[in-house]
């Protein structure tokens, strides 16, 4: 990847921080892919694609080390969940046989494997020696008869929210617009004359959570051509530039995606979340104001309606249990402020949250959720998070797995709302998952045993 493009990536227009200061998107410095790399930042992007075969070019502790460790589910093709790697040694390297192991690794997938396209991820150790991925890409296109692209995102060119970008670069340049929608299905329960097409831009489909909203969306007539990237098919990338509106889901990873598709397709985009129920509802009355259809928007009310009033219904033997709780949240991007509602649609109170990964936007709703005075880390070392606990007396921390022992090791309370979680917190009903969620983690007897003294500890 030319320096040129990767130093575009840094600037968004669409976004007013970034465009102008570059907040959150400087260019590389030593240590800035602690935490993840390009790479990683382009395979978590990309890796939901199901029906993809997504190639490692490298050495194979680059595939061993990071692959499938987003919780994001299928609900068809599983060609995704295998690992295929070039698996580079120092004799490939030396040799220059790099290029001639890509080619057949293609060809052997295409073979056994029929996938709709192949991936192949570039990392340091091939970008270093100077594999000319794109040229074995249209060779290996020919050969097996198949969509080969080339997703450059070596590790060095920067940090894992660059690999985002880099990703869905990558989709616009080389997928989107190559395909049209399939027609709208007969029997499909939308009024005359047809539904509508939008399209999901930073929704991973984590713990299988947006099977949870698909189900409102297809009662509106709102048919959801692709998300980028969860639960997603080659076609139906391919098929975006369709959409009448897309939603944003994450802006710090896709933004320029939906930056994009507007000036290049005049889509309307907004950026919104499905956690929690106030900002639910609010997504679905952005959307259905941008389709600008007055029959849809009457719908639209009513089910939010009913939505709300059978999930307030659903939450009554648990805000009772949970109203008055103090939450330590540490996560990061849309979660920063998304969960903060949702927690507080909970009665919960939130102490604190986390904005290392966040805009200036984030940070801008976090503060009309909590307040001008709300308290925001940028660091999530176990120290400032412990001293934050303990100053705020925190009942519980709610964040991503890596922080899970810190609080453990404090006998606090954790709850995992990040990635590799296992439940499903979006949509109305997600809120009561994650009612019953904080209701456990909260309510274990190993709590009050472990923070009791040791029964040893009052004898003489």
């Amino acid at each position: 990847m030319k320096s040129t493009e990767i130093a575009a990536l840094f600037v968004e227009p669409a976004c007013e921080h970034n465009g102008k200061h570059k907040t959150g998107c400087k260019p590389p410095k030593p240590g800035s892919t602690a935490g993840g790399c390009a790479f990683d930042g382009a395979q978590i992007t990309l890796l939901p694609v199901a029906d993809v075969a997504h190639l490692v070019h490298g050495p194979i502790g680059c595939a061993g080390s990071s692959w499938d460790n987003r919780g994001s589910r299928s609900s068809g093709p599983t060609l995704n969940r295998l690992g295929f790697t070039t698996d580079l040694s120092e004799q490939d390297v030396i040799m220059g046989r790099g290029e001639r192991r890509l080619f057949h690794a293609v060809r052997h997938i295409a073979e056994r494997y029929h996938p709709a396209a192949v991936f192949i991820y570039n990392t340091c150790v091939p970008a270093m020696e100077g594999d000319d991925i794109e040229a074995v890409c249209r060779s290996a296109s020919v050969a097996a008869g198949i969509p080969v692209i080339a997703v450059d995102s070596a590790g060095f060119y920067g940090s894992k929210n660059l690999g985002n970008r880099i990703a869905g670069d990558v989709m616009l340049r080389r997928v989107v617009g190559q395909r049209e929608p399939a027609p709208w299905p007969v029997d499909y329960p939308v009024p005359e004359p047809r539904g509508h097409d939008i399209g999901l831009i930073g929704e991973y489909n984590i713990a299988g959570e947006f099977w949870q909203v698909l189900p409102l969306l297809d009662e509106l007539g709102v048919r959801v051509l692709c998300t980028l990237s969860g639960d997603a098919r080659f076609a139906e990338i391919q098929t975006m530039h369709r959409a009448e509106v897309n939603m944003l889901v994450c802006s710090r990873a896709l933004i320029n995606v939906a930056r994009r598709l507007e000036e290049r397709y005049d889509t309307p985009w907004f950026e919104g979340s499905f956690y929690g129920m106030r900002e639910m509802s609010a997504s679905l009355r952005q959307l259905t104001r941008l389709l600008d259809d007055a029959d849809l928007t009457a719908r639209a009310e009513a089910l939010i309606a009913r939505e709300e009033a059978a999930t307030l219904r659903a939450l009554e033997p648990w805000r009772d249990r949970l109203r008055g709780k103090r939450v330590l949240l540490y996560t990061g991007g849309v979660k920063s402020w998304s969960v903060v509602s949702a927690l507080q649609d909970l009665g919960l109170e939130v102490v604190a949250t986390g904005t290392r990964k966040s805009t200036e936007e984030d940070k801008a709703r976090i503060r009309a959720l909590m307040g001008e005075d709300a308290l925001m880390l940028d660091e999530g070392n176990p120290r400032l998070l412990l001293d934050t606990a303990y100053r705020f007396r925190a009942d519980m921390m709610i964040a991503g797995g890596r922080n899970m022992y810190t609080a453990y090791k404090a006998r606090l309370p954790f709850l995992d709302i990040n990635q590799e979680r296992e439940e499903a917190f979006a949509g109305y009903s997600g809120m009561v998952n994650l009612a019953e969620a904080v209701c456990r983690t909260l309510e274990s007897p190993v709590w009050s045993q472990v923070n009791q003294p040791a029964p040893w500890a009052h004898k003489g």
